[in-house]
């Protein structure tokens, strides 16, 4: 259930121990008890108890004025010290800590122990837990305390009031924090294709498929000097895959260009001369000529010629003929 700070109207036996800590220290001490007792009678009609009403409540109340006189002090302040003392750690189990509250302070004010007081004292303590997380929200600030609160259960109601944020900031939170989970369970589900395998071939199948090395660590188990020798054999691996590919192209490129002028046969030369003259006669633009020689296969080294100085090509072919 998720936690609230919703204030329902306080039980008689707290409101009563409320108006004794309101009391001066006279009043406990010495003074006119009755007058007291009717005082804080008539305050508690006023609130709505009608103590003055119902001989049950009267006996409630002086009972408890009467164990506070004996004592020397209200039982609230006793109370409020021991629950105040609470770290977070302590309040996280309301019951646990409910227990130990009312062990230490039993003796000196056994009432605690009753059905009728346990139940509030174990809200004293949720109040006092959502108090401690609220203040530690408070000192994360930002986003990074919405998302405390969230993951603390803490109601939405609560979380936009203490933290005085908008509904729009809220969900945005929330927002993240499902797309968190989600991506968790994507890279849960990925590891279930590689289990058994080694760590460094998780690592690269994880890394090919943009899982963070922060979720690596958390979700998969790897560590740091894992993913940081996966990483080295990856780039070294893409290195090898760039310089083949760059050979790979440069064979393209060679390919695409034909021979150098000195590995064109004779025969060809003059073949290749007359096919380039041929387009000169039907264009004179040099973007034209080079695409209409790339069609025909024509080498790129004889194209140049051809666009640069075409009448060397008469050289070249009497050079052919021989």
């Amino acid at each position: 259930m998720a936690t609230s700070d919703a204030a329902e109207k306080k039980p008689l036996w707290l409101a009563i121990e409320e108006q004794i800590l309101g009391l001066d220290s006279q009043a406990l001490t010495g003074g006119d008890l009755e007058a007291s007792i009717q005082q804080m009678a008539g305050a508690l009609d006023k609130a709505g108890y009608k103590v003055s009403k119902y001989g049950g409540k009267m006996l409630d109340l002086r009972f408890a004025m009467g164990a506070a006189r004996k004592v020397g002090k209200p039982l609230l302040q006793d109370l409020n010290t021991a629950v105040a003392a609470l770290t977070l750690e302590e309040a996280a189990d309301a019951y646990v800590a409910t227990n130990k509250i009312i062990g230490d302070l039993g003796q000196t004010w056994p009432e605690l122990a009753s059905s009728k007081c346990r139940p509030d004292v174990i809200g004293l303590v949720e109040q006092a837990r959502l108090d401690l997380l609220i203040a530690k929200a408070k000192e994360l600030g930002g986003k990074e305390g919405i998302r405390y609160l969230i993951e603390e259960n803490v109601a939405s109601e609560v979380i936009i009031s203490a933290l005085e944020i908008t509904e729009e900031t809220l969900a945005e939170v929330n927002a993240e924090i499902e797309a968190e989970r989600a991506e968790r369970a994507r890279v849960t589900g990925l590891l279930e294709k590689v289990e058994g395998k080694p760590d460094a071939e998780k690592i690269k199948f994880l890394f090919d498929n943009n899982v963070t090395e922060a979720l690596m660590i958390e979700i998969a188990g790897v560590d740091q000097a894992g993913i940081d020798t996966a990483k080295k054999a990856m780039e070294e691996e893409l290195k090898e895959k760039e310089r083949l590919a760059a050979e790979a192209a440069a064979k393209k490129k060679a390919e695409a260009e034909g021979p150098s002028l000195e590995d064109i046969p004779a025969d060809q030369m003059i073949d290749y001369i007359d096919a380039i003259r041929e387009i000169m006669e039907f264009s004179d633009q040099e973007k034209e000529i080079r695409g209409m020689c790339e069609q025909s296969s024509i080498p790129k080294a004889l194209v140049d010629i051809a666009v640069s100085e075409p009448a060397k090509l008469d050289e070249l072919e009497k050079k052919a003929e021989g």
